[in-house]
């Protein structure tokens, strides 16, 4: 049933669940598992003048999103399972979406955690009701509380 497992991975709480229920369903369905972690592409600082791209900040991001996924590879490695990684650039939900095409996942594990406040909620979104609506293949959430 799902042959290849796409599992957005950002090292939350969240995360965390998502990676727990990933291993499940992957050993129960006997699964390839793909990790990925996505970074945002504006890696810059916006002055008056304009925006500034600031390609250390960028390499400290991108050091530290590869330290991500190495723990959910290692998490994973840890309790038997063989994954990839790789991590993205760019906004979440085009990113995790066109990559699951692209391996041609039968299904996207993202985690999610309820937010309390309405402003919250608005001002953030959700990127696992957002990734329902554009993902190729089903989706699986894993919520905390």
């Amino acid at each position: 049933m799902y042959k290849r497992i796409l599992l957005a991975y950002d090292g939350s709480d969240s995360g965390q669940k998502a990676l727990l229920d990933c291993r499940e369903v992957a050993g129960w369905a006997q699964s390839e598992l793909v990790l990925v972690a996505v970074m945002p592409a504006t890696m810059g600082i916006v002055s008056v003048e304009g925006g500034v791209y600031d390609h250390a900040l960028a390499d400290r991001e991108h050091e530290r999103y590869e330290g991500v996924l190495a723990d959910g590879l290692k998490r994973l490695a840890e309790c038997g399972y063989k994954a990839t990684g790789e991590v993205l650039v760019g906004e979440s939900v085009h990113e995790i979406a066109r990559y699951a095409t692209k391996i041609e996942a039968d299904l996207i594990v993202v985690g999610h955690k309820h937010l309390d406040s309405w402003a919250a909620r608005w001002w953030r979104g959700s990127v696992s009701a957002s990734l329902i609506e554009h993902s190729p293949c089903s989706v699986l959430v894993a919520i905390t509380t």
